[in-house]
């Protein structure tokens, strides 16, 4: 009796395992849709290093990286910058990938300032897009839509408020929010290429 209720176990697992894996090859991103998304991109319009705004629909449909810094930084910035540079050369003739690098210092980092930094890191901006604009706005996409800071943060006053986070948000083609990395871990980021390389073969929802 207890061999029988064995192999009637074996068998609905083997039925079960099979099933997933027949909807994994038939439905797109299944096996990674299983996890929900962290948040997702609310709309912004931020301006780029050329002076162009940049909005949400400019990177619809695409796989990106976003994170904070600002030029003049002499801390992490430098260090994440590297390991960005990193995950730059890996994805830069992937037409999907987009890396979305927002000043946290809007007053010092001009559109001319970003595009000398950008110039300095080797970057084609058109796929290492560096971002300024509204102080408010900036910071609260990062703690809104990225999720990469505390909103709790926020101080009364903007003047007062300043943002400096060593976190990355890997955003998906339906501009949800798929996980955070800490962006000086060598590991963490190896583990963002690996999961940015998964997303980059996902088709997005219609």
């Amino acid at each position: 009796m207890r061999k029988k209720r064995l192999l009637y176990m074996g068998f609905f697992t083997v039925l079960a395992v099979g099933f997933y894996y027949t909807l994994t090859l038939i439905i797109p991103g299944y096996a990674q849709k299983k996890v929900a998304p962290i948040s997702f991109v609310r709309p912004f319009a931020f301006i780029n290093q050329d002076g162009v705004t940049v909005t949400e629909k400019d990177v619809a449909g695409k796989v990106y990286v976003a994170e904070y810094f600002f030029t003049t930084c002499k801390s992490i910035c430098p260090v994440m910058n590297s390991y960005m540079k990193e995950v730059y050369e890996k994805f830069k003739d992937e037409k999907d990938f987009l890396i979305l690098s927002h000043t946290c210092d809007p007053k010092t980092d001009s559109p001319a300032v970003l595009k000398a930094y950008a110039a300095s890191l080797g970057a084609d901006t058109r796929r290492w897009i560096f971002l300024t604009g509204r102080k408010d706005s900036l910071y609260n996409a990062a703690r809104i839509s990225y999720t990469i800071d505390d909103p709790a943060n926020n101080l009364k006053n903007p003047e007062d408020d300043f943002l400096h986070t060593q976190f990355w948000a890997l955003v998906d083609k339906n501009g949800d929010v798929r996980k955070i990395y800490d962006g000086i871990s060598e590991k963490e980021v190896k583990k963002l290429m690996k999961d940015a390389a998964k997303l980059l073969k996902e088709t997005p929802q219609q």
